[in-house]
């Protein structure tokens, strides 16, 4: 249903949509996730939190999971979108997990050396994985970032909010 900001925040009116972010400080390698669920337009949930030594995918990767997670213990059986404006995120979910499913979670390449490898974050998708495939009723699309979606920016402050989370852990 990837569309406009219109079309985002009309979908958004109806159903559970759940918006996920991540965020990333090269210079701490500190990440932050987050994700806030909307049920006919009212937030009804959300979290947050981060990693430390993390990378951006990664944690984009772990707000889908959280959400998805979510869902599973709280919606389970009813339709839901969850939207990232990750499109490595939303391109995993949708194309690359059952490749990679059968691929022995190994990267797909012409080159049978970079073919042998693991892909990265292989636990995160696999957590993934296992649940979008338990709730077959809950799709992944993208949203544009930082494009006034409210509930993208709503999950890009608890993101980011959840990255200085360790920034103060690691003070005390």
């Amino acid at each position: 249903m990837t569309g406009t900001t219109t079309d985002i925040a009309q979908a958004a009116r109806n159903g559970l949509h759940v918006f996920t972010d991540g965020c990333f400080d090269p210079g701490s390698a500190d990440g932050g996730w987050a994700f806030v669920a909307y049920c006919d337009g009212v937030e009804i949930a959300s979290g947050c939190g981060g990693i430390r030594k993390t990378a951006n995918n990664t944690m984009e990767i772990a707000a889908v999971l959280e959400a998805a997670s979510w869902i599973g213990g709280n919606a389970a059986g009813e339709p839901a979108v969850i939207w990232s404006d990750s499109l490595y995120a939303v391109r995993g979910c949708n194309l690359l997990l059952p490749i990679w499913r059968g691929n022995g979670w190994k990267k797909i390449d012409a080159n049978p050396n970079v073919r042998r490898r693991t892909i990265a974050d292989v636990d995160l998708w696999r957590a993934v994985d296992l649940l979008l495939t338990q709730n077959t009723l809950v799709t992944v699309d993208w949203c544009k970032g930082h494009f006034g979606i409210d509930g993208n920016e709503r999950a890009d402050a608890l993101a980011d909010k959840g990255r200085l989370s360790m920034h103060r852990a690691r003070q005390a």
